[in-house]
């Protein structure tokens, strides 16, 4: 293995057999001048393909113990999750714990607003944050509070969801557009796509479309609580039996009583912050 750029003393960029450039990371394998070949291949502890240049310089900012607690936390997740994560999660997750521990160290906490949609919309991927908390604090003898497990949730959603084929995010994209039309011309509002809380929104309904691509729509049983809602919010009702009927027309999905209802509470929730 050939090593053609320094980062740092323990990580350099390196050519694989096959010409193709990869970090590597490993004590002292930035120490000798470059370019120079590697011949004892076990002084490697990580390798990453498809990393971004731009991330060169990052690496050498973050302490190596955080870099390699996070590149434990992605390989995990994707043995768990069961799917290619982005490539450079390991960096972007690594420069947000970094910067987490600095920022708890000065003693100034974050809670996220969406806390409870994370947890709840994805229990597999806060579990593996939950558990990625303990192990940072473990190995990097620090203590971020267990709010930090949201955070480092939101990094695993956002790494699933960048590496999908491009077909499947553009048929997704459609969707969502569609789907906002459909609210504004029913309920005669412009959404703001540049508001938090349209990006809240469509986190939610590219959370739907994933469930019914991965057909675990279920039917828990909200049908008493789905008519009094609809008579509570009549608009909203109909909006959301607007988005089911294209929902169905266009793709073949059924929406539950329960997928209704849950359409219907976040309509209502970005709606009411377009009336303020």
């Amino acid at each position: 293995m050939k090593i053609i750029k320094k980062i740092n003393t323990s990580a350099a960029v390196a050519l694989d057999s096959r010409g193709n450039e990869i970090v590597v990371f490993g004590k002292g394998i930035g120490f000798p001048q470059v370019p120079y070949e590697l011949t004892d291949l076990s002084q490697i502890q990580r390798s990453f393909y498809e990393v971004d240049p731009m991330y060169y310089d990052l690496i050498d900012s973050i302490p190596e113990k955080i870099l390699l607690v996070s590149s434990e936390i992605t390989e995990n997740a994707e043995e768990i999750l069961g799917c290619e994560l982005n490539p450079n999660l390991s960096f972007t997750l690594a420069d947000h714990l970094n910067f987490a521990i600095s920022r708890i160290g000065k003693g100034i906490s974050l809670s996220s607003p969406i806390s409870y949609d994370i947890r709840h919309l994805y229990p597999k991927e806060t579990q593996l944050a939950e558990k990625a908390l303990v192990l940072l604090n473990k190995e990097c003898d620090v203590d971020l509070p267990e709010e930090e497990a949201v955070n480092i949730a939101m990094h695993l959603i956002n790494a699933e969801t960048e590496v999908g084929d491009m077909h499947s995010l553009m048929e997704s994209m459609k969707i969502i557009n569609d789907i906002t039309g459909i609210i504004e011309k029913n309920l005669n509002i412009r959404l703001d796509r540049d508001d938090y809380s349209y990006a809240r929104f469509v986190m939610h309904i590219r959370y739907l479309i994933q469930r019914f691509y991965a057909d675990t729509v279920d039917q828990i049983g909200n049908k008493e609580m789905l008519k009094t809602l609809a008579k509570e919010y009549p608009e909203v009702y109909f909006c959301a039996f607007s988005i089911s009927d294209y929902l169905k027309k266009e793709k073949g999905w059924e929406c539950t009583n329960d997928e209704i209802l849950y359409l219907m509470m976040h309509i209502q929730r970005v709606r009411a912050k377009t009336e303020m």
